[in-house]
């Protein structure tokens, strides 16, 4: 694995995440990359396949197949299944590959997977720090464990950025789950307030106000940014939000704000479904307000 676009790169988890990186390891000349989704025998999985198709990247038909004589897999599951995506690849490894952990889950989460591979493979702890679109492979992510140092010169001569964080498998996933604490509970803040603003007819007046305190924020857009975030992910941010209050937890802190947030962002993973909030996400604010109000009457 010196030479440029020699590595093997095996998929664990071929979602959105999943996709955009793979996406940007092809168009930079990595030419040996397999995928596995549990997805794939399943109806849903027509479209995860035609996707691997269309970016270049081999459909496994098994974990196992997927991770053949690979120097690198990345995992890239639901924050649910990201310990059993390592056991379903730990008995098939060979050569100790690199395991990189890109799931948003608890420090103890990560732990607990680590100790899983053991000696199968080279386990780092890697958190995602920005939406993962446009820049794909380079949106930046943190990186933590004993074999972070070892993997980060291959990471970067893939383009990746990255930052090594500590040598203690946890240190990643603490600062991402800590970040969320405030990321989301800011969003799910921003549906309260602004829904509220709307329904009682001043939503201006509660902009041009909280210009007051917070001079250098652009409300308007932070409201449409923040909203569409939560329609399009909120199942998503919500199961995250769920592994910051197990973070939380292990730190000995009782996540009250985090158990809002995360039926606030559940609530509008649900709403995001209806037609006329998603058909809504590129009107502005104010017609966002109002088709999600409209399908949170409906639900209810």
């Amino acid at each position: 694995m010196t030479r440029r676009n020699t590595p093997r790169i095996s998929f664990i988890g071929f979602g959105e995440a999943g996709q955009a990186i793979a996406s940007g390891f092809r168009e930079s000349g990595i030419e040996r990359i397999a995928a596995w989704d549990i997805l794939f025998p399943e109806s849903q999985g027509v479209r995860l396949k035609a996707a691997g198709e269309n970016i270049g990247v081999r459909c496994a038909p098994s974990a196992r197949d997927a991770v053949a004589e690979t120097d690198m897999i990345i995992s890239a599951v639901t924050a649910a299944s990201s310990l059993e995506a390592a056991r379903s690849v730990a008995p098939h490894l060979t050569g100790a590959p690199y395991y990189l952990d890109i799931n948003s889950v608890s420090p103890g989460r990560k732990q607990e997977t680590a100790k899983l591979l053991a000696n199968r493979a080279r386990y780092v702890d890697v958190a995602v720090v920005a939406a993962i679109h446009p820049a794909r492979h380079r949106t930046p992510m943190l990186i933590a464990g004993p074999h972070a140092k070892g993997v980060s010169p291959l990471l970067r001569e893939l383009d990746m950025q990255l930052r090594v964080v500590g040598d203690a498998v946890g240190a990643a996933a603490a600062i991402k789950m800590i970040r969320s604490v405030m990321i989301k509970g800011i969003e799910a803040l921003t549906l309260e307030c602004f829904l509220a603003a709307s329904r009682a007819g001043i939503l201006d007046e509660v902009t041009a106000s909280l210009k007051n305190n917070y001079p250098g924020l652009d409300w308007p857009k932070i409201t449409e940014y923040n909203l569409e975030r939560m329609a399009t992910h909120g199942e998503r941010r919500a199961a995250e939000m769920e592994e910051s209050a197990a973070t939380l937890r292990e730190l000995g802190l009782e996540p009250l704000m985090v158990d809002a947030t995360v039926k606030r962002q559940r609530e509008m993973g649900a709403v995001g479904k209806d037609e006329e909030v998603c058909a809504s996400l590129d009107k502005g604010r104010a017609a966002m307000l109002d088709a999600i109000g409209a399908a949170k009457k409906q639900k209810h």
